[in-house]
């Protein structure tokens, strides 16, 4: 399908003119305008933050680009697959230690052609003021207006020092606020890795929002009574941007320890009898997984929070089946 991006509903009116094409609907779902033939579709520009303004239940993925040298068929195919799936933005990461970076701004790029709004990740503790100009150029070209703004870290295997200029993600915030992006942050209902205490990782938040965020997204979490207090005390300490919540769908128990490794995140003792009963059955696990996962999607729903992003791994298979799952409720 060949796409365009139009700023405007009144300047997508005036391309259908232009055209000649016979109309467009307005797809509820993921807040797109779409021509209804010719296989044309117009997409109208959106920030996330308006989106997040709707206050209705809507569901967003995150996909990873190639690596560095790696075939983009493949991630194109994934995404085209989730696309199908009506998600209200699409996120694409820097790939890990930022080795993927040159294919973020082309696989946000290609999310945009499939009719979704697009999120770039974009890491900062290896960047130069010159690097994220460059960055900056990159993702305009490319028409993206979202973008998530993280620390990010050290290349494996480096032992060389960061650059300097950029030493926290608030760096980055303060950097792309005047370039006029949708800016969004990451936060952690665990608190993050490296800080000792909640309170101060919830003061680090305060000022990356004070500096100019428009939402957060948190990391993984597999008990949503943990999610609330923690939504609790940010509210309380007046950080009152909307806060997506990050589900991950396990559907393989190798990812389990992994997962504990790189975040140390809480694992409910009901959701550790899932694993090890079904941890070594593939299919089982899947079933499991996709499970537990529309499980807490339908509890936020229910209780207030409208924003859930999925990571998805690239599977479009498990996306497919929690939006299977939730057909009723996002529509």
């Amino acid at each position: 399908m060949w796409t365009d991006r139009i700023p405007t509903l009144t300047a997508a009116r005036q391309r259908l003119v232009s055209t000649g094409l016979s109309g467009f609907a307005h797809d509820v779902v993921s807040g797109n305008y779409i021509i209804t033939d010719c296989g044309y579709a117009i997409i109208l520009a959106m920030k996330i933050r308006d989106i997040l303004a709707e206050g209705r239940p809507s569901v967003s993925f995150e996909v990873f680009p190639p690596r560095k040298d790696a075939p983009f068929a493949p991630v194109k195919e994934a995404v085209e697959r989730l696309a199908k799936e009506r998600p209200s933005f699409m996120s694409v990461t820097y790939g890990a230690s930022g080795n993927a970076q040159a294919n973020t701004a082309e696989i946000a790029s290609f999310v945009q052609k499939c009719g979704v709004p697009a999120l770039a990740h974009l890491t900062c503790l290896t960047a130069t003021r010159e690097s994220i100009a460059r960055e900056v150029q990159a993702l305009r070209t490319a028409g993206i207006e979202n973008v998530l703004c993280l620390r990010g870290d050290m290349p494996n295997g480096s032992d060389a020092a960061a650059p300097g200029e950029f030493a926290h993600a608030v760096d980055l915030v303060r950097a792309l606020r005047p370039e006029g992006f949708c800016l969004g942050g990451a936060c952690y209902p665990e608190r993050h890795p490296e800080c000792q205490h909640m309170d101060d990782d919830i003061v680090h938040l305060r000022k990356k929002v004070e500096a100019g965020l428009d939402f957060v997204t948190t990391q993984m979490f597999f008990d949503n009574n943990i999610f609330y207090r923690y939504l609790s005390k940010l509210r309380d300490r007046g950080v009152t941007v909307p806060v997506v919540a990050g589900i991950m769908p396990v559907t393989n128990g190798r990812q389990i320890d992994r997962i504990c490794k790189l975040s140390g995140t809480y694992l409910p003792s009901r959701f550790k009898a899932i694993v090890d009963k079904f941890g070594e059955r593939p299919e089982a696990m899947l079933d499991a997984g996709v499970a537990y996962a529309t499980e807490q999607i339908v509890d936020l729903f229910a209780n207030g929070v409208n924003a859930v992003h999925v990571y998805t791994m690239n599977r479009p298979e498990v996306a497919s089946r929690i939006m299977a799952n939730l057909r009723s409720i996002v529509a």
